[in-house]
């Protein structure tokens, strides 16, 4: 059996000189590696391990609630958000009712463009929404997410240089290891049925799509918000509302703002 690996985190109740040392000590006679460790919350350290069986990690749960200072919180195999956590210092915000909604704000771009990275490494049928006023930095963050994936993008409707609506796609462009990229205000206000025929087609493509602005998408479409895997909620500041009543401006689409670039 491989190396296996674990997530360690715990609560600190009185921050002594010399307590992370003995954490690690005890790693250390157990024969456990620290592959990376960081403060996760306030009060909360967490710890990416490295051991053998799954013998060592019995033996240091029952140790860790002998110890008085602290409080183990999580001892588990590593998810993704345990990763990112460790590697940024921070847990992802959550929707308290709807685990599949992830909250950022643009001060935390990189945080979701590691997250968003490794949601695109991912094999198989990913459908990710994406909701945000305009210039939060919605497209940017995907692209530089896809980038960071070593994965390919394509715009189907997008307004990021012009505007952009595609009713086909050349050849070798349907390659499932490509980002699928769908800006649902642009394609409902300026797409025809042929561009609508391929994004069906795309969506059963196994293969990754973002979608901007879902709640735009589901209202046009026969999917709705069960079919995301994700929903990321991306703001200036924590308390901005996230509303569409903008898109009801005629100005938005005007031509003295974009031009219409289609395929």
């Amino acid at each position: 059996m491989g190396k296996q690996e674990w997530y360690l985190e715990y609560e600190i109740h009185i921050n002594r000189p010399g307590l992370l040392g003995d954490v690690a000590s005890l790693l250390g006679m157990l024969s456990i590696n620290i592959v990376t460790i960081n403060g996760v919350r306030d009060s909360r350290r967490g710890m990416l391990l490295l051991c053998d069986n799954n013998e060592q990690i019995e033996r240091l749960s029952t140790i860790l609630q002998t110890m008085d200072n602290i409080t183990v919180t999580k001892l588990r195999q590593p998810k993704l958000l345990d990763r990112l956590a460790v590697r940024h210092g921070r847990y992802i915000q959550r929707d308290a009712d709807d685990k599949k909604t992830f909250r950022f704000v643009r001060d935390e771009l990189g945080l979701l463009v590691d997250f968003m990275a490794e949601i695109f490494k991912e094999k198989g049928h990913k459908l990710i929404g994406i909701r945000g006023m305009p210039r939060v930095g919605k497209t940017e963050s995907i692209v530089a997410a896809s980038v960071c994936a070593n994965k390919r993008w394509l715009f189907v409707s997008s307004t990021l240089i012009k505007q952009t609506v595609r009713s086909q796609l050349i050849e070798g462009e349907y390659s499932e290891d490509n980002i699928f990229i769908i800006d649902a205000i642009v394609s409902t206000r300026r797409a025809n049925e042929r561009h609508w025929q391929l994004i069906r087609e795309l969506m059963r493509l196994e293969a990754t799509k973002v979608v901007e602005h879902p709640d735009i998408f589901v209202r046009h479409t026969e999917y709705t918000l069960d079919d995301f895997d994700y929903i990321i909620e991306l703001r200036h500041d924590p308390n901005e509302e996230i509303t569409y009543d903008v898109i009801d401006q005629p100005s938005l689409f005007g031509n003295d703002v974009f031009s219409e670039f289609d395929f």
